[in-house]
């Protein structure tokens, strides 16, 4: 065990009252720059961490934080995130932090605005929001600001706030990877599809615009001459799904390669899967749906990007920031994985 030093034995060892390191500790009042500087270079040598329990306990203060993800069923990717908020909630009991799980349709953008208007009359300390919706977490992200209420982003990162932090991929360079495995898979000159989930609102989520951003840039560095075809599908609509993908490959012969930005590419794989046809299908996230395709061989890459550890870090890092006044590392980007089915059964994603 390491030494226990109390606040005296700081302000001896800093040079300054016992009263500043109270200030400085539990951040309240003014003090110098100077013995500030003091303070935290004695802090760091001693490897100093306050007795969080006690001092939470004792104040009786008790932490609401409040995430914003899309509704999901067991086994999706927002599943796997929610897994490791709730793992983060369960290890910070002990410190009085309570989360709140807010949840919007992914595929309508007014489900999210509708949760504003909660959020703003909530009495919470901090939000963790799924920036699934450009404009509508902008303008929730001003109200919070105006609040003074300190939020984190995940799933896609959005300038011109002030997060506390991001944890999510690269979502261009994310596009990029994507852009390179296709293209490796095809002549310069083949046609492709892309596959999108129509949604209401706006018309494609932050992440999904930039991965598509990357996916498009190398395509076009690489002097790709072939035909982008989008194909348009529907949420939850399997019998329709499978006409227009249908129609797709019979009236489009030539194409057999593609990509879906997201977590559906099942969906994807399971028609080709049906009806035999050879598809080279590039999919997003480990999700055990997925899985099951890219085992098969109708999915050929699986682009991850650890959700747990992203719902997992992200309330740790409110946590770091309200409780623990630690300096949160703003932009956290998650490796960005590439599974083929031969490597799959070795992908470790525990937080």
């Amino acid at each position: 065990m390491g030494k226990t030093y109390r606040i005296k034995d700081i302000a001896e060892m800093s040079g300054v009252s016992t009263g500043t390191v109270d200030r400085i500790l539990h951040n309240r009042g003014k003090v110098s720059e100077e013995a500030k500087k003091k303070v935290e270079k004695v802090l760091k040598e001693i490897d100093y961490h306050p007795n969080l329990i006690a001092r939470s306990l004792a104040l009786k203060k008790n932490y609401h934080f409040i995430t914003l993800t899309p509704f999901f069923v067991q086994g999706e990717y927002w599943d796997k995130l929610c897994e490791g908020i709730n793992k983060a909630e369960q290890e910070l009991f002990s410190y009085n932090v309570e989360v709140e799980q807010m949840y919007f349709n992914q595929y309508d953008k007014s489900s999210f605005d509708e949760l504003i208007p909660h959020i703003e009359k909530s009495d919470c300390q901090g939000v963790i929001i799924a920036t699934l919706f450009h404009d509508s977490v902008l303008q929730l992200t001003q109200k919070l600001d105006l609040l003074e209420i300190p939020y984190i982003l995940i799933d896609a990162f959005i300038e011109n706030t002030n997060c506390v932090a991001y944890y999510g991929t690269n979502s261009y360079d994310s596009g990029y990877i994507a852009g390179r495995l296709l293209f490796e898979q095809i002549e310069p000159d083949d046609n492709i599809a892309i596959f999108r989930f129509i949604r209401k609102g706006e018309k494609q989520v932050t992440q999904v615009m930039k991965r598509e951003e990357g996916f498009r840039n190398y395509l076009s560095e690489k002097n790709y001459s072939g035909r982008i075809y989008s194909v348009q599908l529907h949420a939850d609509e399997p019998v329709e799904n499978a006409a227009i993908l249908k129609e797709f490959t019979h009236t489009h012969e030539d194409v057999n390669t593609g990509i879906i930005f997201n977590s559906r590419a099942h969906l994807l794989g399971k028609y080709f899967k049906e009806t035999g046809e050879a598809f080279k299908l590039i999919g997003y996230d480990v999700i055990d749906a997925n899985i099951r395709y890219l085992e098969s061989g109708h999915i050929t890459h699986l682009i991850a990007q650890r959700p747990e550890v992203q719902g997992f870090n992200c309330v740790r890092a409110l946590f770091r920031h309200l409780v623990l006044k630690e300096k949160v590392e703003q932009i956290n980007y998650m490796p960005i994985d590439i599974l083929i089915k031969e490597n799959i059964r070795y992908y470790n994603n525990y937080i």
